[in-house]
């Protein structure tokens, strides 16, 4: 059966530029990748076309010469061991790494080799008592696992993989083109040296199986926003065999309804009465640790005035000990006064020297005077 043009499969014209190629090659790598579609042989077939058609035209020298010659570039040499191999995944290797390698997660490097599994993010938002205390978590990650039936080798049971006959175990092919010889990754096992024959049914030679994994994780006390806790081992599953990736739990803190977070220090906004602003007191308000404290206010107190309580605070991740926890007054002025109140006040106003009791308010007075008469000049 004739083959299918390089450019027809990718979908794009033959002037079509280095980065459109690539674009267009990336949509069908992600579209028919076998991971994504386990039981789809026809999307395995589209998806080596993709890889075959995308190592010729990446290359300009290949491109050139495909443009020429056409399929008959690549078909010299008998067996042709050089032309671009119909699994040959270095093309989608080169775009996954471009995707994702600024983010350390590290991909699959082919179906055929035993590569080392995706690292997995998981996002776990706990509330401020539990940053403060710690907690226990269980979290379910949707993930792949080794395949049970053939213990994530790939091979059906009592089998296993083979030496490569096109390579005889290398990994690496040799051809003539031209005057130049090249050697590449072996088309056929893809630079493993082995290949299985005997595939497993259960995970279809691919040696790990879609899975739900339950985890117990734990959150240490004082644990912030944006805290990355790495858990080794525990992302997906290698491929045949290869090493597991990681699984990182991003923490993000849940709004705090009376507490404001602010590194390992707390801080709240207090309604203080008037009648202890100005003549003295004490409150009671709550703490982190489900307590409460109690603070003195002084005679004259205005609002804005920040009390300090030591070591009430959140507990330190990573040097030990406690914050603190800040307290901002607010000066509550009276509402819904009776009659008798209101001339109480207004006596208080008669009677009282604003110049002393509200030097604030008076000089501000005073500043705002000044400036007329300076406008008035």
């Amino acid at each position: 059966m004739a083959k299918r043009d390089y450019y027809e499969i990718l979908g794009v014209q033959r002037n079509a530029s280095a980065e459109d190629i690539k674009k267009a090659y990336r949509k069908q790598a992600m579209q028919h990748h076998p991971d994504r579609n386990p039981d789809d042989t026809s999307a395995e077939q589209k998806f080596k076309e993709a890889n075959e058609a995308y190592d010729v035209l990446k290359d300009e020298q290949k491109r050139a010469a495909y443009d020429r010659f056409g399929h008959d570039a690549f078909e010299a040499g008998g067996t042709h061991p050089g032309r671009p191999g119909a699994g040959d995944f270095t093309g989608f290797a080169d775009i996954f790494d471009e995707m994702f390698g600024d983010f350390g997660f590290r991909g699959d490097p082919g179906r055929g080799s035993a590569g080392r599994g995706s690292d997995l993010r998981y996002n776990l938002e706990v509330t401020l008592e539990e940053a403060f205390h710690g907690k226990q978590a269980e979290i379910r990650v949707p993930t792949l696992a080794p395949c049970t039936t053939c213990k994530g080798s790939g091979a059906a049971p009592g089998k296993g993989p083979v030496a490569c006959t096109t390579c005889h175990g290398a990994g690496k092919v040799r051809a003539q083109q031209g005057f130049f010889t090249i050697e590449r990754t072996c088309p056929a096992c893809h630079g493993v040296g082995r290949v299985i024959e005997d595939p497993c049914t259960a995970c279809h030679g691919v040696g790990r199986v879609q899975k739900e994994k339950k985890l117990s994780v734990t959150i240490p006390a004082g644990v912030e926003d944006g805290t990355r806790i790495r858990l080794a081992g525990e992302g997906e599953a290698g491929l045949r065999g290869g090493p597991a990736g990681d699984l990182y739990l991003f923490i993000s803190t849940r709004p705090h309804r009376f507490f404001r977070r602010q590194g390992p220090h707390l801080a709240c906004q207090v309604p203080i009465p008037m009648t202890t602003a100005a003549l003295g007191g004490a409150i009671e308000v709550p703490t982190i640790d489900g307590t409460r404290a109690r603070v003195t206010i002084p005679s004259g107190t205005q609002t804005g005035r920040q009390f300090r309580l030591k070591g009430k605070g959140m507990p330190g991740l990573r040097v030990g000990g406690r914050g603190d926890m800040y307290i901002d007054a607010t000066v509550e002025t009276p509402v819904n006064l009776t009659k008798h109140q209101q001339e109480l006040l207004r006596e208080f106003a008669k009677t009282g020297n604003p110049k002393k009791t509200s030097p604030a308010s008076e000089g501000f007075l005073d500043k705002v005077k000044e400036l007329w008469d300076d406008l008035r000049d």
